[in-house]
């Protein structure tokens, strides 16, 4: 039981990227409608801080995963074509790195296969899943998925 306790709570995001992934699915439902989003509406439809989605947005921005405007028909928007092609390990490697994909299941500085932790052979397996789950996964598989009423965002 501590195993997958231990599992759980190393595989999760960080919060901020947890928001990221919550923004980009629901910039994309309004891409596929054709609509720009505003932080405003990002924040009131996932329910994430307005400051931390503003610098999260800023950086997916920056490594061109979504597409911002400035003025008053400004906002944010994702290309539909490109919709398919941006994968959620994007978006994770953008704002939380790759630890999650090469750190210690312990947090040992110093773990590999020369040197392994307890978990090392076990957590190998799980990351490995978790990171083809996120490279076969597009942004317009999960909003089509929330458009379709199949899963939520909030609370």
């Amino acid at each position: 039981m501590l195993y997958f306790v231990l599992l759980i709570k190393v595989m999760m995001f960080s919060k901020a990227c947890e928001y990221g992934i919550k923004a980009m699915i629901y910039i994309a439902t309004q891409s596929l409608e054709g609509n720009r989003v505003k932080i405003g509406d990002v924040v009131e439809n996932t329910g994430s801080p307005e400051a931390f989605t503003a610098k999260i947005l800023g950086m997916l921005t920056k490594y061109n995963i979504v597409n911002s405007l400035k003025g008053p028909y400004g906002g944010f928007e994702i290309d539909k074509h490109q919709m398919k092609k941006i994968k959620v390990i994007e978006i994770v490697s953008a704002i939380d790195g790759d630890n999650i994909f090469n750190g210690c299941a312990l947090g040992l500085s110093e773990c590999n296969n020369n040197r392994p932790c307890p978990m090392h052979d076990k957590f190998i397996k799980v990351r490995t899943e978790l990171k083809q789950v996120l490279e076969n996964t597009s942004i317009y598989d999960l909003a089509t998925q929330f458009k379709g009423g199949k899963v939520f965002l909030m609370k």
